[in-house]
C-alpha cells in the first residue's frame, strides 16, 4: 500500500512542479550554466543557516529519489529503475567536479528533474552541493565487535 502511495505522491509532485514552472521548457532551450557555475569551486562558506536551508531543499527535492541518507535506495528509485550513486560512500562523488554537480542539479539529468531557480536560488544549489557531499559524514559509525576478554585457564 506504501509503495504505490509514494510512486502517485512522486508523480504528482513532479507534475506539479513542470507545470509551475516559468520559462522555456527542456525541449525548447538548454539554459546556460549560470555564471557562479562557471568555477570548478563552490563560490560560498556554509554557514549553520546555509546548510540547514540545504538539508531542507534536499529533504524536499531530493529525499524521495535519493533518500533520507543519500543512499540512493529508496522505493521510487526502485520503481523507476534507476541506479543512484550510494552518497554514504565518500568516494560516490570524487570524480565529480562542483562545476559538474551545479550543472546536473540547475539542468537535471535524464529522468532527474532540474531545479529550478525559482525553488533554489545559485547559492542554495552550491549549499546543497556541500550538503551532499557530507552526508557520508552523518552516517553512523560501525559498530565495533565487543572485545572478547582472553579465556582464562
Amino acid at each position: 500500500m506504501l509503495k504505490p502511495l509514494l510512486v502517485v505522491s512522486a508523480v504528482v509532485l513532479f507534475g506539479i512542479t513542470a507545470s509551475s514552472a516559468a520559462g522555456p521548457t527542456q525541449q525548447e532551450a538548454t539554459p546556460a550554466p549560470a555564471p557562479a557555475a562557471a568555477s570548478q569551486k563552490s563560490p560560498v562558506k556554509p554557514t549553520a543557516q546555509s546548510q540547514a536551508r540545504a538539508k531542507q531543499i534536499y529533504g524536499t527535492d531530493c529525499t524521495i529519489c535519493h533518500g533520507a541518507n543519500g543512499d540512493g535506495k529508496t522505493d521510487l528509485a526502485k520503481d523507476m529503475q534507476l541506479t543512484l550513486k550510494d552518497w554514504t560512500d565518500p568516494k560516490a562523488l570524487a570524480d565529480q567536479s562542483e562545476k559538474d554537480l551545479f550543472n546536473t542539479i540547475r539542468n537535471g539529468k535524464g529522468k532527474m528533474p532540474a531545479e529550478d531557480a525559482g525553488r533554489a536560488k545559485d547559492d542554495e544549489v552550491w549549499n546543497l552541493i556541500i550538503y551532499i557531499r557530507g552526508l557520508y559524514k552523518q552516517q553512523p559509525a560501525a559498530e565495533q565487535p565487543a572485545a572478547v576478554p582472553p579465556a582464562s585457564n
